[in-house]
Order: structure tokens, then C-alpha cells, then sequence
């Protein structure tokens, strides 16, 4: 660990707090141009997964250790979880009803810490968490500016499936490991897909990063048996 992954770190946590109040503003914004408090609260939802959570995870492979995520992971999960037991939630973009904000900071440190001990590489690390950012944000933006309202219809799958898999196959192409790139495509394909269920509090963001390292992982195993 070195004095530019602690800086880096430090950077980029505060970049993350930083945007996440910024979203104060665009909620004020949103209920002073009529929309609804509920509307407003999901956009900003989305506006978080992508420009804190999936802007934050593009840099992950720049440190050298995935201990810094993992701390920061747990640190963030725990202030998430805190602000809805205490009470004190942000309310510009935290629910009462539920509490994914808290599961999308779990999964996120989950997968990414997970994989790179896993697959020991961390461009191959950060893919589940980048669906879950920027492919569920887009999906979650693109379905309520259609419909108006949070619901799981089949074109948000497609919108997802088409941020996902450049996406992947990007980050799998620079991980460097060959053939890596089509199971990346697949494993855009399984977390599109199976984005549209939840099961309790078993929620989007833990059937996208589970559905997407499972796959990811067999690929790595079968890529490994191919060149042994």
C-alpha cells in the first residue's frame, strides 16, 4: 500500500460525498419544476449510481490493493445503513420504503473486493459493479422518463444490455486475459436480463453483481482450462 492509493483513495471518497450532496441540489431543483418528491428521489438515486458510484469505480484498478476498496466499502455501507437506522437519512435521495441505497454500497464492495482476490486482476473486478452503476442507472432513468413511474419493463432490460456490454467488453479487453471479452458480453447479457426480479430484499443490485461474477468466474475457470 502506497501513499498514492491512500491519496487516490482519499480522493475519491470525497469526490463520492461530494456529488452525493451535490444531489441536494438537483432534488430542489426537480421539486421546484413540479415534479413529484418521489420521482425527484429515484432520478437522484440513479443520478448517485452513476456520476459517485460508477465514476468512483472506473478508478479502482489504479490502486494496488484492493484492501483501500474493501475499507472504504464498509465504511460507506455502514454510514448508509446508519442514516436510515438513526433517522437521519438523506432524503434527497433515501426512501423509507426500502433500503437498496444500503445493499448497492454492500454488492459494490462485495464484488469488486471479492473478484479481485478471486480472478486476482482488477479490470475483471470492477465489471458487476460497473452494471450495477452505470447499466441499472440508465435502465432506472430510462424506464421512469418513459412510463413516468419505477417499472420493470422489458425496454429497460434492453437499455441496460446496450451500457453493459461495451462496458464489459471494454474493461475485459484492458484486463488483458484472453477471451475474456465474450464472457464479459455474456455476463452483460445474464445481469440485463435478470435485473427485472427481486425477491424480497434481495434486490437489483444483488441479482446484477452475483448473476454478472458468476459468470465472469466460470469464464476465468474455463479460460484457464482452455490454455492448460
Amino acid at each position: 500500500m502506497s501513499t498514492i492509493d491512500i491519496i487516490l483513495t482519499f480522493a475519491l471518497v470525497t469526490y463520492m460525498f461530494l456529488v452525493s450532496y451535490a444531489t441536494k441540489k438537483t432534488f430542489e431543483w426537480m421539486k421546484n419544476r413540479g415534479l413529484e418528491e418521489k420521482d425527484a428521489i429515484y432520478f437522484n438515486r440513479k443520478f448517485v449510481h452513476i456520476f459517485a458510484g460508477g465514476v468512483v469505480t472506473l478508478f479502482i484498478p489504479f490502486l494496488s490493493t484492493p484492501l483501500l476498496p474493501l475499507l472504504a466499502g464498509i465504511i460507506i455501507t455502514l454510514l448508509t445503513l446508519l442514516s436510515h437506522l438513526k433517522g437521519r437519512r438523506f432524503y434527497w435521495f433515501q426512501t423509507n420504503e426500502d433500503k437498496n441505497d444500503v445493499n448497492f454500497c454492500l454488492m459494490w464492495t462485495i464484488s469488486i473486493v471479492g473478484l479481485w482476490y478471486l480472478l486476482g486482476n482488477p479490470w475483471l473486478a470492477i465489471i458487476p459493479a460497473t452494471y450495477m452503476a452505470f447499466g441499472d442507472g440508465v435502465t432506472g432513468l430510462a424506464r421512469n422518463m418513459i412510463f413516468k413511474k419505477r417499472f420493470k419493463h422489458p425496454i429497460g432490460n434492453c437499455f441496460m444490455f446496450a451500457v453493459c456490454a461495451p462496458i464489459g467488453i471494454i474493461l475485459a479487453f484492458i484486463s488483458g486475459i484472453t477471451g475474456m471479452t465474450l464472457w464479459a458480453m455474456l455476463s452483460a447479457a445474464a445481469a440485463s436480463f435478470l435485473e427485472k426480479y427481486e425477491f424480497g430484499p434481495i434486490d437489483d443490485n444483488v441479482i446484477i453483481t452475483v448473476s454478472s461474477s458468476i459468470v465472469l468466474s466460470i469464464g476465468f475457470l474455463v479460460m484457464l482450462i482452455i490454455k492448460v
